[in-house]
């Protein structure tokens, strides 16, 4: 028997939030169960609860995110919650970023086999892409890292009165508490616990959504940044 023979059926909801992408969601669901298990993406054990943990979890995110905006989500592993997200909003221009080469490769699978053609796969880390990649609107993360230290790597690579949205658990609100002076540093003028997915998902998908002014990641960040713009100018130049 296989990994992919794990895999339940798609449940109700599945079909009511991905619509007429749904084909391509439960093809991310196999790929998931087999390649992304082999690969070591994800683990065996997430397999019978792929579609409510994880690809229904993500895909309701959706809901807190404006239209027609750029999203970079950060850390992005297996396309969690990137993935789910662009098949649910076409309207959206989202990069993957993921430092490791085999889960980039898994990605751009993924991608290209699903068609998606708003979604570009980046290799990087965040402090790495700073100032090469144009600020986006929206971040996203799940799963990545406490709230403070995924604040370091996702703020500085948003606009100016941009948001980062992250997916957390039972410890939203004690992370939120604990990272308020972090968060304030980085430039966050507002933060808020939103729950998601009311008639998909049980329990709701908790989000952490921090707001920032006109100066995202802060003063450090800011001049980290005009560094990096200059140095991109450069190379551009020669």
């Amino acid at each position: 028997m296989t990994e992919s023979a794990e895999l339940p059926p798609a449940p109700q909801q599945a079909r009511e939030v991905f619509g007429d992408r749904f084909g391509d969601a439960v093809r991310y669901a196999e790929l998931l169960a087999d390649a992304g298990v082999n690969r070591g993406l994800i683990g065996p054990r997430e397999v019978p609860r792929l579609w409510e943990r994880h690809l229904l979890n993500c895909a309701v995110l959706s809901e807190a995110v404006p239209a027609d905006v750029t999203v970079c989500d950060v850390g992005s592993g297996a396309g969690l919650p990137g993935i789910p997200l662009a098949l649910v909003r076409p309207d959206l221009k989202i990069t993957l970023l993921e430092p490791l080469l085999r889960r980039t490769n898994f990605l751009t699978e993924v991608v290209e086999l699903l068609g998606l053609d708003h979604v570009t796969v980046v290799r990087g880390r965040a402090e790495e892409v700073m100032g090469k990649m144009p600020p986006v609107h929206v971040v996203t993360a799940r799963a990545v890292a406490p709230l403070d230290r995924l604040a370091t790597w996702g703020i500085p690579l948003l606009r100016p009165y941009g948001e980062m949205l992250a997916l957390k658990g039972d410890t939203a609100e004690e992370e939120l508490k604990s990272s308020a002076t972090a968060l304030s540093k980085l430039g966050a003028v507002e933060t808020s616990i939103l729950h998601v997915g009311e008639g998909f998902v049980d329990p709701l998908s908790t989000v952490v959504r921090v707001e920032v002014g006109e100066s995202p990641g802060g003063v450090r960040f800011a001049a980290k940044r005009a560094k990096a713009a200059r140095t991109g100018r450069t190379r551009r130049r020669r």
